[in-house]
């Protein structure tokens, strides 16, 4: 698949969330689409098959409380990535990326990852624990 007709139906997924528009995932996704979410961590929820993807998506679509915003797609051949932020309704945030293949003019996987808050990975040379000590001493002297 040519990086144009790619472009097309990541252009039209995305559309579906910023329009909250539901319908148009119909003709998007492949009866074999595998989707993984962020959630729960670390590996997030897979799901298989054309329904289960179609209602997860649309649900997501039409819900006008929170809302998606594209910050960048860059598409080669039949792959995509879309860098996103998702705004929730209390007016917090989460920043995202999701992979998308296509295959025949459809969907068949879109795997999403995020930035989520909680432990991050120890510098170099020192112990996640020995960071958090570290880390609250200097909160304590400000």
């Amino acid at each position: 698949m040519r990086s144009k007709e790619t472009s097309e139906i990541v252009r039209r997924f995305n559309q579906a969330f910023l329009g909250h528009d539901p319908a148009i995932f119909e003709d998007l996704i492949a009866p074999d689409c595998v989707m993984e979410t962020i959630q729960p961590a670390p590996d997030g929820t897979r799901y298989k098959g054309y329904d289960v993807n179609l209602t997860f998506w649309q649900t997501m679509a039409a819900d006008r409380v929170n809302r998606f915003e594209v910050e960048d797609t860059f598409v080669m051949g039949d792959r995509a990535n879309i860098r996103w932020r998702f705004h929730f309704g209390d007016g917090g945030s989460l920043r995202g990326v999701s992979l998308i293949r296509i295959r025949d003019g459809r969907i068949v996987e879109a795997l999403a990852y995020a930035k989520t808050p909680g432990q991050s990975a120890p510098l170099p040379g020192r112990s996640r624990s020995e960071q958090a000590d570290r880390s609250l001493e200097e909160r304590r002297s400000q």
